[in-house]
């Protein structure tokens, strides 16, 4: 083996050539070139030459040495070229560059000799980034950190690690004993006043993929504020020799407590402290169970030939256990987990059949659910799949969820001839609103003068309009859920809500609100409980009314992220309701939505680009700021009254939305919220181009409006808008090139 200094001078001379050579080919930019000029080397003689990460990672120089012998420059500069991100919702990012690394990881553990760097997800990262969330706390006086993990391989080993660094610091530690749901995070961190919680996971990303999700004392994410401050104060000045560890063995007796069920889980050390285990699964499966607004409808189908039958699918995720459990106590006890996809693993088994093309386990993505309709059929048959009303489905943290409709048989045309759907969750949050505003209606408890959605900007405003029609405000900011927690807090907290247009009070100024896009119905302020709050990407929860101080629950609400264990129950509810009624998920939506002249026919359409993982590497970001310079360009010609059409329809108005947030770490001007071009002067014809916030990628939205809408003509204005809307997409990419 090389030795260190071998190491870097062959390293010095392979990155040297291999960023040259990028450049003079014009894979990257000079901007990026330079960075990884600046950053790379020192980066890499910094961990190197860390004596003091032996302490807890003693393989870290084997990993770096043996990618240098292999000369994995490309692989090397990525992991060296800077930090990996903080963000709002904490870090994400690579925890390994391929498979290879991946299971010598789940095979030997997190100390592994894989090649690590401060630009990766790994355990000398995790624990840098703890200190400063630890020396946060003691500056604060924060006692009590709850720390989860999904299925992610070895996720229960960087949770450990990390509780033994809290522990050092003084914190009472409160750690799950199974990989848990996101949400189950998020709601046990108010239900034990605790001040920080912390969930080790990245969501629906691939398998090579980890994260650190960091929620503040109510569950929510820290706001932006804080957030910058913790990082600019303590991570950033973090280093090896501030990485305190003590044993979970020698954790004092009220120091150190396990989340869980009613008993200890067979096989699990915990490290005598079997005493100090709290059921939170029930305290959070109690809390979702009362959302229910039917429940007599559900307990009155347990034993009937009509119950709604219910396939599930966990997506190797943290879902396996509490969905079922939900849905089985309130009575929708006939439910068929698909157990090809039930197992926690983090290699996600059945999203790699197609090697080079990482696909991710999201439920909200029409191949996932063609995965988990075909393990279905393997396991049950294909009469089996026949007999079942929907199949549910939830991300490896369980903080999302999809759900596969059956498609009438006059409709089959729409999907390809298919007799089932992935229901958007656009289309399955909209139903969703109609169902429990109108029951509420017919109950006389509406009180729609109180109440209010929130949702972000790229979400249909099909929603909008359902809340509308029941005569409530409405809200809308900008992508992930802890700008739609921001928002419902600025109304808990009697803030004045600015008029603004597109994010803007005035359409001069360059800068968009940090939160807010549009809010419209607000009665001046009037409005204080939040009905639904969702996203496009299949999150929803429920906020409530203002909380009784800042560490609880909104009254009469939910947790401040988005549960897709909660969306799960309540959308098997509509799905009963539907079947009561003898109907399905898609007609109940045609007939109750769709026709009804106080909403209309909205058709939204999503894409990613590049269509699987994301943009790889300093070329990729070459290649993602190329094709946002593109779009950028087709702006400036719209703006300029050129005529621009994009899929045959010709553009009306267009406009960016910036915020700033993400210009230190891209350039000035970064179009963090995206491009938006409009094809009607009512602006809802739209297409937006947005970078991804939590992947080097792109996402492409296209939303159009059906004109003149009636029973006869429905199924074919919801074909021909479809095909319009994909058209849209396709032509975009060729514009701005941006192929799949």
């Amino acid at each position: 083996m090389l030795t260190e200094q071998e190491a870097l001078q062959r390293a010095e001379t392979g990155i040297k050539a291999y960023l040259e050579s990028e450049v003079a080919s014009g894979n990257i930019d000079q901007n990026y070139f330079q960075l990884a000029q600046d950053n790379v080397i020192p980066n890499l003689k910094n961990w190197l030459e860390d004596s003091d990460a032996d302490r807890f990672s003693p393989n870290i120089r084997e990993g770096i040495v043996n990618a240098i012998d292999r000369q994995r420059w490309a692989q090397l500069t990525e992991a060296y070229v800077g930090d990996i991100r903080f963000g709002t919702g904490g870090i994400r990012g690579k925890m390994a560059f391929d498979r290879e690394s991946v299971l010598m990881m789940k095979e030997q553990g997190i100390a592994a000799p894989i090649l690590k760097g401060p630009n990766t997800l790994n355990d000398k990262v995790l624990l840098l980034k703890s200190v400063g969330v630890a020396q946060f706390a003691m500056e604060r006086g924060l006692e009590k950190v709850v720390i989860g993990y999904d299925s992610r391989v070895r996720g229960a080993d960087f949770a450990r690690l990390i509780a033994r660094l809290f522990l050092a610091y003084g914190l009472e530690v409160y750690l799950f004993d199974d990989a848990c749901p996101y949400p189950e995070v998020t709601f046990a961190v108010p239900s034990l006043k605790a001040d920080i919680g912390i969930l080790i996971s990245a969501s629906h990303n691939d398998y090579r993929y980890n994260g650190y999700k960091l929620s503040c004392g109510n569950g929510s994410q820290f706001d932006v504020k804080d957030r910058n401050y913790i990082y600019d104060k303590y991570i950033v000045n973090a280093r090896s020799e501030h990485i305190r560890l003590i044993e979970l063995d020698d954790a004092g007796g009220r120091q150190l407590w396990f989340l869980g069920g009613s008993e200890p889980r067979r096989g699990f050390n915990y490290h005598g402290h079997e005493k100090n285990l709290i059921d939170m699964h029930t305290r959070h499966i109690n809390h979702v169970k009362s959302f229910l607004i039917q429940s007599e409808l559900i307990a009155s189908q347990k034993e009937t030939e009509g119950r709604l039958r219910i396939g599930f699918s966990a997506f190797h995720g943290a879902g396996r256990l509490a969905v079922p459990r939900i849905l089985s106590e309130v009575g929708l006890s006939d439910i068929k987990k698909i157990h090809k996809l039930d197992e926690l693993d983090g290699t996600f088994p059945c999203f790699c059949s197609d090697p080079g093309k990482e696909q991710q386990p999201d439920p909200g993505d029409p191949r996932a659910a063609r995965i988990a309709v075909a393990a279905f059929k393997e396991e049950y048959s294909e009469e089996g799949f026949q007999n079942i009303d929907v199949l549910i489905g939830t991300d490896p943290d369980a903080d999302r969820c999809g759900v596969v409709v059956k498609v009438p048989e006059n409709q089959r045309s729409i999907y390809g001839g298919e007799d089932y759907t992935l229901l958007p969750a656009d289309y399955a949050w909209a139903l969703l609103l109609w169902y429990r505003l109108n029951l509420e209606k017919e109950k006389g408890t509406l009180e729609p003068e109180k109440k209010f959605m929130v949702m972000s900007h790229t979400t249909s405003d099909l929603n909008a309009k359902v809340a509308e029609k029941f005569g409530l405000g409405v809200m809308k900011t900008w992508v992930g859920f802890a700008m739609l927690a921001n928002a419902v807090r600025i109304v808990w907290d009697r803030e004045t809500i600015p008029n603004l247009r597109e994010g803007r009070t005035d359409p001069s100024q360059s800068l968009c609100h940090p939160v807010l896009y549009e809010c419209y119905g607000m009665n001046n302020g009037q409005r204080s409980f939040n009905v639904a709050a969702m996203e496009q990407s299949n999150g929803f929860s429920l906020l409530g009314g203002r909380p009784k101080d800042e560490y609880s629950l909104g009254e009469g609400g939910h947790v401040r992220d988005k549960d897709g264990t909660f969306a799960a129950l309540l959308m098997a509810e509509v799905a009963a309701y539907a079947k009561s009624q003898g109907s399905s998920l898609l007609e109940l939506l045609d007939e109750k939505v769709f026709l009804d002249p106080e909403i209309g026919l909205f058709v939204n359409y999503y894409e990613p680009a590049p269509m699987d993982g994301e943009y790889e590497g300093l070329a990729g970001y070459t290649l993602k700021r190329r094709i946002l310079v593109e779009a950028e360009n087709l702006l400036k010609a719209s703006q300029s009254g050129e005529t621009v059409v994009i899929g045959g329809l010709p553009v009306t108005s267009s406009v960016i939305h910036l915020t700033g947030k993400y210009d230190k770490q891209n350039w000035p001007g970064f179009p963090d919220e995206g491009i938006r071009f409009y094809f009607d002067q009512e602006r809802f014809d739209w297409l937006h181009i947005r970078p991804s916030g939590t992947s080097n990628a792109l996402r492409f939205h296209v939303q159009l409006r059906g004109k003149d809408v009636n029973k006869e003509n429905l199924i074919a204005l919801k074909q021909t808008l479809a095909q319009r809307a994909e058209a849209i997409v396709q032509d975009i990419r060729t514009k701005i090139r941006a192929q799949a």
